[in-house]
This record gives C-alpha cells, sequence and structure tokens, in this order.
C-alpha cells in the first residue's frame, strides 16, 4: 500500500482523498490544509490525520504526496517533498511563472524525484481511446486538430484575480491536449481573446472568450475555442483530421435516451461540470501515479509537459498583446 500526504483539502482536494481511499494500493495517511477544520473534517472521513507540512513530510511511512492546494504552494511543496525523498503528484500548473517552474525542476531533477502533473484529460477514456486510434494509424497522419473547451459560467472575480488569466489557466488544459494529439511541439501561435459578458472579467484584466491557433514546424494545425460560459452546460469536443479520416470526442451525457416527436429529435445535455465529465479521468489518474511509485512506470505526464503547456500559454499572452503570430521558446 502506498501511503499518500495530501495537501489541500478544497474541491479538487477532496475528490483525490476519494480516489485515494478507494484505491486498493493506496491509503490516505495525512490532510494539510490552511483551514484546519476542512483538514480534520477530510481526514476523518478517510481515516487520515490533520497534519501541517512538516510532520506529513517527517513521515517515513509516507511514499507519495498529492498537491491540490492553491497555485502559489505548489512549487514550494514539490521541492519540499523531493528533497524529503517522497514522490509527487501535482495539481496544474506547476507555478504561474515558467523561471520559477524551472528552478522547481532542476531541484526535481537533481534528487531524482517522480513527478507527475495533473493534466487529468490525458486519462479520460474518450479521449484516450482517440490517441490510441491516432497511434493505431487510424486516419494515417495527423493534419489538424480542433478543442472545444467551453465552461458552464464563468467563476467568481476573486478567483480570476489569483488564477494567471484563462491562458494559464483554463486553455493550459487544451494546449496540453493539443501537444499530445499532435505529436509534435508547436513552435508559433496566435491568440485571440474578448470580455463579452463577464463583468468579472474585465475588472480582473482577465478574459471570458479566446480563441488560439498553434503550427507544428511541418505545418500541423491546433485550433482551440474557449468561453467561459456555455448555457447548455460543460462543453468538451475534439476533432481530429488526418489524412485518412477524422476522429471525434462528443460530449457524454448522463444517459444516451433520445425523444422524437413531430418537433425534431432531443437529446440529453452534456453533464454539468468538470467534476462530473471528468470523474472517471481522475480515478484513472490515480491509480497510474500509484502504479508509477509502486511499480516503477514512467509517469505519462511529466513535469516537462506542465513546463510546455505554461510556455504556450505565455505565448499566447504576447500574440495577444502583439497582435501577431509568435516563435514558442524552448
Amino acid at each position: 500500500m502506498l501511503a499518500i500526504a495530501l495537501f489541500g483539502a478544497g474541491r479538487i482536494g477532496r475528490i483525490h482523498a476519494g480516489n485515494i481511499a478507494a484505491s486498493p494500493r493506496a491509503r490516505l495517511a495525512h490532510v494539510v490544509d490552511v483551514d484546519a477544520g476542512a483538514a480534520s473534517d477530510l481526514a476523518a472521513r478517510h481515516g487520515a490525520a490533520a497534519s501541517d507540512v512538516a510532520t506529513a513530510l517527517a513521515d517515513r511511512d509516507v511514499g507519495a504526496v498529492l498537491i491540490a492546494s492553491s497555485t502559489d504552494t505548489h512549487a514550494d511543496l514539490i521541492e519540499a517533498a523531493a528533497r524529503a525523498g517522497k514522490a509527487v503528484f501535482c495539481e496544474k500548473p506547476i507555478d504561474l511563472d515558467i523561471a520559477r517552474v524551472e528552478a522547481c525542476l532542476s531541484v526535481v531533477t537533481d534528487t531524482g524525484a517522480t513527478l507527475m502533473v495533473g493534466f487529468n484529460r490525458r486519462f479520460d477514456p474518450h479521449m484516450a481511446a482517440l490517441k490510441a486510434a491516432i497511434e493505431a494509424g487510424r486516419i494515417g497522419r495527423v493534419e489538424m486538430v480542433i478543442v472545444t473547451s467551453r465552461d458552464p459560467g464563468p467563476p467568481p472575480r476573486d478567483y480570476l484575480e489569483r488564477s494567471g488569466g484563462l491562458f494559464r489557466d483554463m486553455t493550459i488544459h487544451d494546449f496540453d491536449m493539443a501537444r499530445w494529439l499532435l505529436g509534435a511541439e508547436p513552435v508559433r501561435i496566435q491568440a485571440s481573446a474578448s470580455r463579452l459578458f463577464d463583468p468579472g472579467a474585465e475588472a480582473a484584466g482577465d478574459h471570458d472568450t479566446a480563441v488560439a491557433t498553434l503550427e507544428t514546424a511541418a505545418g500541423q494545425l491546433a485550433v482551440i475555442t474557449n468561453s467561459r460560459r456555455a448555457a447548455y452546460g460543460y462543453d468538451q469536443r475534439l476533432e481530429v483530421l488526418g489524412a485518412a479520416g477524422m476522429l471525434r470526442v462528443a460530449n457524454p451525457t448522463a444517459t444516451t435516451l433520445e425523444t422524437t416527436d413531430p418537433a425534431g429529435t432531443l437529446v440529453e445535455r452534456p453533464l454539468d461540470f468538470f467534476l462530473e465529465r471528468y470523474r472517471e479521468a481522475y480515478r484513472l489518474e490515480l491509480e497510474h501515479f500509484v502504479d508509477c511509485v509502486l511499480d516503477r512506470v514512467p509517469p505519462r505526464v511529466t513535469g516537462e509537459d506542465g513546463r510546455r503547456a505554461l510556455l504556450l500559454a505565455d505565448a499566447a499572452y504576447l500574440a495577444l498583446d502583439e497582435g501577431r503570430a509568435v516563435e514558442i521558446p524552448d
């Protein structure tokens, strides 16, 4: 059994805690949060101890940590855990500043620690099936990727003010998906963004609607469309065009019920939000991390993947500010 210390008892932390407790190969040993009450409640629910950072990292039985705390704590906790000899799973992003990310990854390399970054969409069964079909050659060489990602509604203004902006907070998942599905690193990006409906985004200097176009050295394209508002639910779709055909992932629904009457055919709306849409992805992601630690399986999502996605987000903001396509640094 892999004993895991969890940092963060908020919404994502609670999801991870439940998955750790349900895993046949892991147990929740410690819960750490700045809100002592939240940590105590979550720890009691799963038979763990409510602890502080030093106590959790000093526990020799703990083999790994899972970081689901606020973004500004991620890099410091990764470094501390790596130096304590623990494997690390960290929710995205590692940090909002690329120099801080690179310094953190240097510590991971120097200590030889295992680090996995939480781009959970790679573990979604629908998207994983699409990737497997690409690798099996079903559509030949990939030529274009289209990513649609729309939230049901904007987050609170206080969240926006510390999120790093739409490209670093929301689109960063889509940047990772584009890299993963293209099978090559983008070298150029163009971006447009607007403030169409959310006063909180405008007050925070953020955006609620955006489009980014990425290009690889071979000319493959990825187009990402984002919106903080979709009146019909959580909209997450993928389309990949290849030389021999097309692959597509549609929105899952709660049931496959269709109603047909003289007015037409009605299907169910998409699921409400990411917790419902990616419930299974979070479980499979956790199980893969456990395999990485116990069976020494290489992580499917690395610190370098986290760095690359942030580079794309930073380049998107530069492209937006300068109104032109920009080159993406290494």
